[in-house]
């Protein structure tokens, strides 16, 4: 299967500038391409696995990917898809996203032995370029007329209220001259992004053709990734799931794959992991066959929180998953406490009042049970349990090991009556 076809089938491919055979050739041998990354966050999310997994997929097939970071662009924000005005970052906080979006892409692109990703940062490029030699040199190449009819430009200026203003209007300048700089220095022959970025993408080659009429260079856009309701990926009750365990836990990242709906679990599987055509046909088949074991999420899951957190971060998640059904917190932190709690009663107490007090007395005080008198008979009847140990004696207490890094415990009455309590 010819790359380009291979693409098609993981579900990698909109559209292109050229031909569709034309792109096929082109890709059947190496050749350099980017894509970039804007740092609006100090680590990715998963909306943009996407593109990491089509860069990923690049270089398996020996071609030679570039990831930009826009240190410069950041500090404009791109408007495609917006419907208001990105807020301006400060450099202190664009230069510590740029560094938490270098970690996250290294977990996923080879920076080293054959056939080496390179990371970039267009910033690099743009602190000595005056304004003024710019305007001359780039600005005078690109009309106005098209750059008006761009969608993402046409939605802001039809809009009643954000209307674009000139900053956001500049920003396909700078991304189109980014294509040229990678075309000159590293010839870059193809730049890769999402269906948003089309106008931002054929600004690059427009301007590289006029400046170089002999180039031969594309453009090739990845189909905006929603699931079977509409909601884009990535976005689950309007929160981003990032690929970060201090801003999404492993657990929630786990679960958030494992809770895919099954018109979307193969699709999902195409995109985002390596698996064989034959493993996934395999998995398809489980699916129609015994929908109620939803094997393909739980191998969805498994695959991305591996590529994501590791083995270890993987194990995690599943120990933490096990925890509902009555498994052990060891090796949980408080954020995955949290997140497997979140759906359940909570309150807070002053550590004075949970450490080394009477299980009794903090049930009580928490809110938990009504009254001692069934904080007693639960235990007595084997009903009550303190992280997931069960309480046999009456007079036991809060030993301070148990709140997990000191922020949480979880009570829980019967098998499935949980409650969290955080300690202050």
């Amino acid at each position: 299967m010819k790359f380009y076809d291979f693409l098609k089938s993981r579900h990698l491919v909109d559209t292109c500038t050229c031909e569709e055979a034309k792109m096929a050739e082109l890709l059947e041998k190496p050749l350099t391409l980017y894509v970039g990354f804007d740092p609006t966050a100090e680590c990715l999310q998963a909306g943009n696995y996407v593109a990491i997994q089509t860069l990923a997929q690049f270089q398996r097939a020996g071609h030679h990917v570039i990831a930009l970071v826009g240190g410069a662009t950041g500090m404009i924000g791109d408007p495609s898809g917006r419907s208001t005005e990105r807020n301006f970052l400060s450099e202190e906080q664009l230069k510590k996203n740029l560094e938490g979006i270098k970690e996250n892409l290294s977990r996923f692109l080879r920076f080293d032995g054959p056939n080496p990703a390179r990371l970039v940062n267009n910033y690099d490029w743009y602190k000595d370029y005056s304004v003024l030699p710019f305007l001359r040199e780039v600005g005078t190449l690109f009309r106005m007329k098209p750059m008006l009819a761009k969608d993402s430009v046409q939605k802001r200026l039809n809009a009643e209220t954000n209307s674009m203003t000139f900053t956001e209007f500049t920003y396909q300048i700078l991304q189109g001259y980014d294509f040229y700089h990678l075309y000159k220095e590293y010839g870059c022959t193809l730049q890769v992004g999402g269906a948003d970025q089309w106008g931002n993408i054929t600004a690059g080659t427009d301007l590289i053709r006029r400046l170089c009429p002999e180039a031969e260079v594309n453009g090739l856009t990845i189909p905006l990734v929603c699931d079977a309701n509409g909601m884009k990926f990535g976005k689950s009750a309007g929160n981003a799931i990032f690929l970060n365990a201090e801003k999404t836990s492993v657990y929630a990242f786990y679960q958030f794959f494992l809770r895919t709906l099954d018109a979307d679990a193969i699709r999902y599987l195409r995109i985002f992991t390596f698996l064989d055509d034959d493993r996934i046909a395999e998995l398809e088949a489980s699916l129609r066959e015994h929908p109620e074991q939803r094997e393909p999420q739980r191998v969805l899951a498994e695959e991305l929180t591996r590529a994501v957190h590791g083995e270890a971060g993987l194990q995690a998640a599943q120990r933490a998953s096990s925890v509902r059904f009555g498994g052990s917190l060891e090796g949980l932190s408080a954020a995955d406490l949290e997140a497997i709690a979140a759906d359940v009663p909570s309150a807070q107490l002053p550590r004075d009042q949970v450490v080394g007090q009477s299980v009794i007395d903090v049930a009580v005080a928490s809110g938990f049970v009504k009254s001692k008198g069934d904080a007693r008979r639960l235990i007595q009847g084997g009903g009550l349990s303190l992280n997931n140990v069960k309480v046999t004696d009456l007079t036991a207490t809060v030993p301070p090991e148990a709140p997990v890094e000191g922020k949480v415990l979880l009570l829980r009455q019967g098998k499935k009556n949980y409650f969290l309590l955080r300690v202050e």
